[in-house]
């Protein structure tokens, strides 16, 4: 367990652990995350006043590594995937909720996401909603919400559906959330805002010899970028941080790690002063929508 610090930003930060069930993300060299680096991540993330953790029933062992480390004072936000359509809806999403509750060890979580928000749009979403509402009804789940590429999907479901927990990308290249004016019309509404790919999923964290070569039409965003740090002398991780964190209308922000030393380093870096860096902003989709990467 390491301390490092209770600021005020260091508590916005969110656990992300696709890392601890998956070898995932672009940038990962060192694959999924041993058990005892999950513990000891876990206690330095609660010995530093960061109390929420952000998972899937999709992130393979992931649940089943919190629920073994034991996270009953944590905030944890865990998803559902896609329904399928041949089974009853409301027994389906009963059925994997509290599977994911048996694998976490606990008896209820704070946050239940859809990670296919589009089904609301389909026959089953009526059902799917209810569903959800129905958990959070008798106490299972405290929040509902979805979990969003692309900021349209806001514009679909927000007015017809009650949510209280959006987690949308935000980043120094993606500012679609903030830029489309939904940052600030969902916290109007109260509803509790996670933003995610801090780092573009790494991206912006590789060296610039490492970046994959289907990134190459972008490759004078990720030279200026490189410059602008000084290939390393000013602090990626840091500014990266900053740009979330200081936004007010933003509760958490999930860091998905791949080892303590990375996390230790987070910590230390999250209190960074902002820097807006407008010549970052991309608004082409390819980039920006991770789920367009695997077109490249």
């Amino acid at each position: 367990m390491i301390e490092m610090s209770h600021s005020k930003l260091v508590k916005k930060l969110c656990l992300g652990t696709a890392q601890f069930g998956l070898n995932y993300g672009i940038a990962n060299r060192f694959g999924q995350v041993s058990f005892e680096e999950v513990k000891t991540i876990i206690e330095t993330a609660s010995a530093n006043g960061i109390n929420t953790i952000d998972t899937a029933n999709a992130y393979g062992d992931s649940e089943v590594y919190l629920g073994n480390v034991g996270v009953k004072s944590m905030r944890v936000v865990t998803k559902l995937l896609e329904a399928p359509s041949t089974e009853n809806v409301t027994s389906w999403v009963k059925d994997q909720v509290f599977r994911s509750l048996s694998r976490l060890g606990l008896n209820s979580i704070y946050g239940l996401l859809l990670h296919c928000p589009s089904q609301l749009d389909e026959s089953i979403g009526n059902d799917l909603f209810r569903a959800i509402m129905k958990l959070k009804e008798n106490g299972t789940v405290k929040k509902i919400g979805i979990s969003i590429y692309s900021p349209d999907e806001l514009a679909k479901f927000v007015d017809r559906f009650e949510f209280d927990l959006v987690q949308a990308p935000f980043n120094l290249v993606d500012r679609r959330i903030q830029t489309s004016g939904w940052l600030s019309r969902l916290k109007d509404r109260g509803i509790e805002i996670h933003t995610r790919s801090t780092f573009l999923q790494g991206l912006l964290l590789m060296p610039l010899a490492r970046i994959p070569a289907k990134f190459s039409p972008w490759s004078d965003l990720f030279e200026s970028w490189h410059q602008w740090t000084d290939n390393g002398k000013k602090s990626a991780i840091g500014t990266c941080l900053a740009y979330p964190l200081h936004f007010p209308e933003i509760d958490r922000v999930i860091v998905g790690v791949d080892s303590l030393k990375q996390f230790t380093e987070i910590i230390s870096l999250a209190n960074q002063d902002f820097e807006p860096l407008t010549f970052m902003q991309c608004n082409d989709e390819k980039l920006i929508n991770l789920i367009n990467w695997k077109l490249l």
